[in-house]
């Protein structure tokens, strides 16, 4: 009798994908739940009865996120901090990780550098510092106060130093020997071979920039300034202390806190999925090819 060997193989596959399957239903289902929170009433969402389907269907707690006077202000604000804070990053990363990631040899002060580098990645000054610094030098309710104390973010450039010092030895030799120059070297042969590292450290700071509300809450002084996220965690401290009228009263019987957080959740998620899909062929290769050095 002639044993398949295949047959065991092909069992572990099946229940691999049936295991990969599970988990990707149990990560969807919390994001499930919130959209159908979302769109539910409010006795249904406060009673648990609410599970991945919206019970009593609505648009009351988006419709109380965006009549809101200042929400579309604070969007665009977000949107302006994305483009502005996306692309200091961009430009100062892989302005420091291209030398960084030569050899102390063709750059003397390599591991001065570096150390101070990876100092700022264990220890920080603390908010009172960045506080009055910010104070100090007059960029409150500016945008270069929610961009510049993260202009160099020190883990893409890790990430993107070690995908530079895997490129192949032989490919710097040979440009050294054509006459090419360090701006060469990076302008025309590191960053065209490198899109998938530039599109995780990219996407790490668009989500960065996109999800962050202290900094706003801190340097900002009027609502005109705060970006999104920001802005909608202070509608419920204004939803409970707001003199209602007559009108609001009938929305804000279709809302509660639970279905305006989980409408919250909802707005602030659809830019980044919106995002997500164009970069994410490069994500974990650029993950992979950026945490290790060969």
């Amino acid at each position: 009798m002639v044993r398949n060997k295949t047959l065991p193989v092909r069992i572990g596959e099946t229940a691999l994908i049936l295991l990969m399957i599970v988990i990707s239903l149990l990560s969807l289902a919390p994001v499930l739940h919130t959209v159908a929170v979302s769109f539910s009433n409010n006795s249904a969402a406060a009673g648990g009865l609410v599970k991945f389907w919206p019970v009593g269907f609505n648009f009351a707690s988006y419709h109380k996120i965006i009549e809101e006077p200042h929400f579309m202000n604070s969007f665009f604000v977000s949107v302006k901090r994305v483009l502005l804070g996306g692309s200091v990053n961009f430009v100062l990363t892989v302005l420091m990780a291209y030398p960084l990631s030569r050899s102390s040899k063709e750059f003397p002060l390599r591991n001065i550098y570096m150390w101070f580098m990876l100092f700022t990645m264990l220890f920080s000054g603390g908010v009172i510092p960045l506080y009055l610094t910010v104070k100090t030098l007059g960029l409150f309710n500016s945008l270069w106060a929610l961009v510049l104390p993260g202009a160099v973010p020190v883990f893409n450039v890790v990430l993107l130093m070690n995908f530079f010092r895997n490129m192949p030895k032989e490919l710097t030799d040979a440009a050294y020997i054509d006459g090419a120059g360090p701006w060469y070297m990076l302008l025309r042969i590191f960053l065209p071979l490198s899109p998938p590292s530039l599109a995780t450290v990219t996407l790490f700071s668009v989500v960065g920039h996109w999800n962050a509300f202290f900094d706003g809450m801190i340097f900002m002084r009027s609502t005109e300034h705060y970006p999104l996220q920001t802005y909608i965690q202070r509608l419920v401290v204004q939803l409970n202390v707001s003199v209602l009228d007559s009108s609001q009263q009938e929305l804000l019987s279709k809302v509660s806190d639970k279905t305006l957080n989980a409408a919250k959740i909802v707005v602030s998620m659809v830019p980044i999925l919106a995002v997500y899909p164009f970069l994410q062929k490069y994500f974990i290769h650029g993950i992979m090819l950026g945490s290790v050095k060969e």
